[in-house]
């Protein structure tokens, strides 16, 4: 038992204070972060939105990201990391707040545009942010500590937010999402101070540096579609699947929270114990995105069995253990792939890639739940993950060739 918590202790050792605090913030912001896991079920029984409707939200929810990921990779390479996260989850708090006045389906759509505009400008800056702030033999861990915060506040979220739902209903939770952003960048301001360093004057260090060099990368390119496809079956956790398990297991959304809850305990328990576990073998990083992509595809594939409660936990299962690889390992492939001076370009693609999976994965997953069914879906779903594994083979070997 010493030994098992000595290891879990070990892989927290040796993070420097900053990406504690920025660990800490983001725990704050995402605790109140309710609104966004039963947006799909707030729209449909609250808006009276149909799935079609949905949809289209969902994909001015993904144009809004692209836009701001972009604009925040762009932004975060003149004005450096520090000011657009401050100006982006100040901003972020106002829109949330606004969003419970809007009543029409247009309105929606340009006002979660315009929310998600902003709130993705943070993406790029916030990766940047865990470059400058940690050593690189950290990168990883930094990366696992961010998102054992984050989803330990996604853990509390959820969960309240369906006690709150049955309670009180959807309007205060987008008080709570609105002012847990301002109070986070308070935070933010009062614990991590603006390191003043100017991406413009590094990238002058670097005479011959080409500006556009993240376009022409091309192992970078594959790297970014298994991001998208990877997403594209990953974010369903938020869109298609609170409604299948409403839908098929009649299940409310207090009980959909406990069972979301499920992936985030995994995380926070098993997740930095593992990256510290797995960083001390020689293993690409090419092998183990391959891995998380197969674990994604098994996720989706064992939900075509509906008549049993018991897969649902598997699913689960499955998509942690996948998420837990995936993300902190195609975080750590494109840091490391980011040249000095243009980090905001490079995770802005980085970042751009899921917010592209946002725009097409719930219209078209919701479209052909509409017209087919969840099973169908699931198998679509599925061949999204056997793809990104090809693709995660034809990287790894591309990496090893140096190219």
């Amino acid at each position: 038992m010493k030994r098992i918590f000595n290891h879990y202790k070990e892989s927290f050792e040796g993070l420097s204070k900053e990406i504690w605090y920025l660990s800490f913030i983001s725990l704050v912001n995402r605790a109140g972060t309710m609104v966004i896991p039963f947006l799909s079920l707030y729209l449909k029984k609250d808006m009276g939105f149909s799935e079609i409707d949905i949809g289209t939200i969902f994909a001015f929810f993904g144009i809004g990201s692209v836009i701001g990921s972009w604009l925040g990779g762009k932004l975060t390479d003149i004005f450096g990391f520090y000011k657009i996260m401050v100006t982006s989850l100040f901003l972020t708090g106002l829109c949330f707040i606004g969003l419970q006045y809007i009543n029409s389906f247009w309105g929606f759509c340009i006002g979660i545009l315009i929310t998600m505009s902003i709130a993705d400008s943070f993406r790029p800056a916030i990766y940047v942010a865990l470059k400058a702030y940690s050593k690189p033999e950290n990168q990883t861990r930094s990366v696992g500590l961010l998102r054992l915060a984050i989803n330990a506040g996604m853990g509390i979220g959820p969960t309240l937010a369906g006690l709150i739902i049955v309670n009180e209903g959807y309007d205060i939770l987008f008080w709570i999402d609105g002012i847990t952003c301002i109070v986070a960048i308070l935070l933010f301001c009062y614990l991590v101070k603006d390191p003043k360093v100017k991406p413009k004057d590094i990238r002058t260090a670097h005479k011959n540096l080409d500006n556009n060099v993240v376009y022409k990368d091309v192992s970078f390119w594959i790297h970014s579609v298994i991001c998208f496809l990877f997403g594209m079956a990953f974010f369903q956790l938020f869109t298609t699947i609170p409604l299948y398990y409403n839908d098929i297991f009649h299940l409310n959304e207090f009980k959909i929270g406990i069972v979301l809850f499920l992936n985030v305990a995994i995380i926070v328990v098993f997740e930095m114990p593992l990256l510290n576990y797995l960083e001390k073998r020689l293993i690409p990083v090419t092998k183990y995105i391959m891995m998380s992509c197969i674990l994604l595809s098994l996720s989706f594939l064992v939900m075509y069995e509906n008549y049993w409660l018991g897969i649902l936990i598997i699913s689960i299962v499955l998509m942690t253990l996948s998420e837990m690889l995936g993300f902190p390992y195609t975080n750590k492939f494109a840091l490391n792939r980011a040249k000095d001076g243009l980090e905001g370009s490079y995770m802005a693609m980085y970042a751009m890639s899921f917010s592209l999976a946002h725009i097409f994965s719930p219209k078209i997953s919701l479209s052909v739940i509409h017209h087919y069914g969840y099973q169908i879906n699931w198998l679509v779903t599925t061949a999204y993950g056997l793809l990104a594994i090809v693709l995660s083979y034809w990287l790894h070997n591309r990496i090893k060739q140096n190219l």
